[in-house]
């Protein structure tokens, strides 16, 4: 199926799996990219070091074309930057808007720099800066997340630039990418739906709790950092809900000290980092402490399955989906439910 997307990337599908922390490695994104689809690799867990290596190791399990995930407002961006150039990565994808200059260095080396944004006016100014294509993120997607549903965000993203649009946020199946289109977007971008397969490297236990959530198991919070973020609801999430500030700031110090002693990161690194991810909310200091260490408590449960310690981001699809198949079955049944679903609008016309 060809699209704007499959042809500004050089994939096969208009299927997007994203940059997840943790959990896009390489073993699932050089899967993705085996499948026809455009995999992307989640930096900002790694150091710059480990981010070269990872992207040599999907060298070496894939040909396909692959992208990486990155922090724009990182303190080492331009070092990032400067490794996926030297190492021939064919997308940037951006969780936070990448400045103009940044932008435009990246495609002046041939880098297709693809942000991934939560509102209209968002998608305009990106594209204005000149972005590639946009992701468009509706408050059905899992992680940090917004309030207006994908339905409604997509088509006015659609109407509003002129690159190529990929929908994401409650996006699971042949009949949502064929719905995705009829709107006027791209392609799709999935993430849980990704995280929900074989190829996943997440504890096979924390898949399980995955399979087993119905969708009200999925709720947003703002008691881990401050920010709406769309997760699994856990007996952790019901503790930093019901905690009072002073019982949250002495749980969020007993955890910051444990990521500092895992990290080697100060006091002061992590709580500038905290302010960074404000976004321009005040926070308490007990979430500025925890939106320094989220990726800490999600590396609890996506890496050494402790679900009892650490949060699980999820979109609300999680509880629609019962099964885990390889990134290959499952870009393939898509594909083909999506045929089929054309198929059938065409014959009732």
């Amino acid at each position: 199926m060809e699209t704007p997307l499959t042809r500004l990337v050089g994939v096969r599908h208009p299927i997007v799996q994203t940059g997840m922390g943790w959990v896009a490695g390489p073993r699932l994104v050089s899967a993705t990219a085996n499948a026809g689809a455009l995999g992307i690799l989640a930096s900002a867990t790694m150091t710059a070091d480990r981010l070269r290596e990872a992207i040599r190791e999907v060298r070496s399990r894939t040909d396909a074309p692959f992208g990486v995930n990155l922090r724009a407002d990182a303190a080492d961006a331009a070092e990032r930057v400067r490794i996926i150039v030297e190492e021939g990565v064919r997308v940037a994808s951006f969780a936070l808007a990448p400045s103009p200059a940044l932008i435009a260095g990246l495609k002046e080396a041939g880098v297709v720099v693809i942000p991934t944004v939560g509102a209209r006016r968002h998608a305009e100014k990106v594209a204005a800066w000149g972005a590639d294509a946009v992701i468009v993120q509706g408050g059905e997607g899992g992680g940090h997340t917004g309030e207006v549903a994908t339905t409604v965000l997509l088509p006015q993203v659609v109407d509003a630039v002129d690159v190529p649009v990929v929908a994401a946020g409650g996006f699971f199946d042949g009949r949502g990418l064929v719905a995705a289109l009829a709107y006027g977007a791209a392609g799709v971008a999935m993430g849980t739906r990704f995280l929900l397969t074989s190829d996943s490297t997440v504890p096979d236990a924390v898949k399980a709790r995955y399979l087993a959530a119905s969708v009200r198991d999925v709720t947003v919070t703002r008691a881990v950092d401050g920010l709406p973020h769309r997760m699994l609801r856990t007996d952790l999430v019901d503790a930093l809900e019901r905690s009072g500030r002073t019982k949250s700031l002495l749980q969020a110090v007993r955890r910051a000290a444990g990521f500092r002693k895992l990290s080697g990161t100060s006091w002061r690194r992590m709580i500038r980092d905290g302010r960074a991810l404000r976004h321009g909310g005040e926070l308490s200091w007990s979430q500025v402490l925890l939106a320094a260490n989220t990726p800490m408590l999600l590396k609890a449960s996506m890496v050494d399955g402790r679900t009892d310690l650490g949060v699980m981001a999820s979109g609300q699809v999680a509880g629609v989906i019962g099964d885990l198949p390889t990134c290959a079955e499952l870009v393939e049944r898509i594909m083909k439910e999506a045929e089929d679903t054309r198929r059938r609008l065409t014959a009732s016309r």
